[in-house]
């Protein structure tokens, strides 16, 4: 049964409580743990969020697994607040997606990613804007 990738998004995003970046900021204020997924050249380009937990996308699952030998620090658990920013809210969708798959329910991402966290006026440091 194949689906397309819009169709896998779609579902995805069907299991998720998005963030806009406003309410993504004030939730990490208030802590929840801001996951950037971004690989490194895509951040050196656009910039970064101060603060901000750099996960790439390949390694997510194994750092947030809370039964994991590579969980970060971080993995307290399954009840983490976990939100996942990538550059505008695709990639992140899938990855949130992947953390409820691990039990990670409240996990979720920003809606327009850090092109709307930047759009936003909120926090950035850094890039090149190349």
């Amino acid at each position: 049964m194949a689906r397309t990738i819009d169709e896998i998004l779609a579902a995805a995003r069907g299991r998720l409580e998005r963030v806009h970046p406003d309410q993504a900021h004030a939730e990490a204020r208030d802590g929840a743990v801001l996951v950037d997924i971004r690989p490194a050249a895509q951040r050196a380009d656009e910039g970064e969020v101060p603060g901000a937990l750099i996960v790439e996308r390949n390694v997510l699952e194994w750092r947030f697994d809370p039964a994991s030998a590579a969980r970060l620090p971080e993995a307290t658990g399954h009840d983490l607040r976990v939100i996942v920013l990538c550059s505008e809210g695709y990639t992140s969708s899938l990855a949130a997606a992947a953390l409820h798959d691990l039990g990670l329910t409240r996990a979720t991402d920003v809606v327009g990613g850090f092109q709307a966290w930047r759009a936003a006026g909120l926090p950035t440091t850094g890039g090149s804007g190349g």
